[in-house]
């Protein structure tokens, strides 16, 4: 069994095969069409921020509004979606700042996200940091989803988060108390820890108000607009989430191998802004998601074939983790255009 720790054997072996910090394989495009493509611009965040933020408004305020009443509870999955799902992707792209043009609209939006989802704004900055640097290379990514062999168990509880959402509190509560784990220490700059504590502080403080309010009101309608709907919310950003790399080829310089670029429909592409692709945001991260589509028409012919759509996608994640549950060296192989075929060799050579 492999050591998916960042601070054990498979991170020594890493750093040895030359695979920490390495430069991956980028498709060819025109400099100057790159440039425009990763121009920043306020205008399309600013539309889809505000159709996301007022959705779960209405749809809290009605849900707020009946409560007491089933029609409530349509009000409430809404919200929850918007709340624990939709908020990963604003984290995400306003993470890289280039959600916005206006960098303090990106931080504020996902310093929002972040409590939404439960993680902690500089822990999850330089944790995602990470994980582009090193996607997928075992024992420097910290956001692998679906270590091998896959646990079922954990899957399962995260449908709902229920294990993510409980290691979140007792890292909250760790960072509370001005604790980082060697593993954190790795990843965040020592300019940055000052910041874990004093924010972990305000967040506990957040929370212990949300379970006043619920105390002295006598009902858990401010739970269910604070804190959790991360837990009741989240179904959409697992079912998002290991689209991404699940099944996928570990220790590779390539996210054409290790990363997946789906068709979704216009929904789940607003929910997701665009990240189902996938390919292309690993390959050029600085490229807004706005303009992923654009880029996918750019280097499409350079890639393996998009997945059609999730069900296909699904198809291959559930036979990928049931084949590494008898055998985690397994993953899925995607076919690559010839002349990457041998770019990927020299690659695989030199490394």
């Amino acid at each position: 069994m492999k050591d998916y720790s960042l601070v054990g054997s498979e991170t020594v072996r890493a750093e040895q095969r030359g695979l920490a910090q390495a430069r991956g394989y980028a498709c060819p495009i025109d400099s100057a069409l790159l440039r425009a493509l990763m121009r920043r611009r306020d205008l399309p965040a600013l539309r889809d921020t505000s159709l996301w933020l007022g959705a779960l408004l209405l749809s809290g305020a009605l849900g707020a509004y009946f409560w007491g009443s089933w029609l409530a509870v349509p009000c409430f999955v809404v919200y929850g979606l918007l709340y624990g799902s939709s908020a990963d992707s604003r984290w995400h792209e306003c993470g890289h700042r280039t959600a916005f043009k206006t960098r303090w609209l990106n931080e504020v939006i996902y310093q929002i996200a972040c409590f939404m989802l439960l993680r902690e704004p500089t822990v999850w900055r330089w944790s995602h940091t990470r994980h582009h640097t090193d996607t997928l290379i075992v024992g420097r990514d910290p956001e692998i989803a679906v270590p091998r062999p896959p646990s079922y168990l954990h899957l399962a509880l995260n449908l709902f988060a229920l294990r993510s959402t409980w290691l979140s509190l007792r890292e909250l509560a760790r960072h509370a108390c001005g604790r980082l784990t060697p593993a954190e220490a790795s990843f965040i700059p020592k300019r940055e820890r000052w910041k874990v504590p004093w924010l972990a502080r305000v967040w506990v403080g957040i929370l212990a108000a949300v379970v006043a309010a619920c105390v002295m009101t006598h009902s858990l309608l401010p739970a269910l607009l604070v804190g959790l709907p991360t837990i009741y919310g989240a179904p959409l950003l697992l079912f998002f989430g290991l689209t991404q790399h699940a099944g996928m080829a570990e220790d590779v310089l390539d996210h054409r191998l290790n990363t997946r670029t789906i068709y979704m429909n216009p929904l789940f592409r607003f929910l997701y802004s665009n990240m189902n692709y996938h390919v292309e945001h690993h390959m050029f991260p600085m490229v807004p998601y706005h303009a992923l589509p654009k880029l996918h028409e750019l280097i499409k012919a350079d890639c393996p074939p998009p997945y059609p759509n999730c069900w296909s996608a699904y198809r291959e994640i559930f036979a990928a983790l049931r084949r590494q549950r008898r055998d985690p060296d397994w993953q899925v192989a995607r076919p690559l255009p010839d002349a990457s075929v041998q770019a990927l060799a020299i690659t695989r050579s030199l490394v």
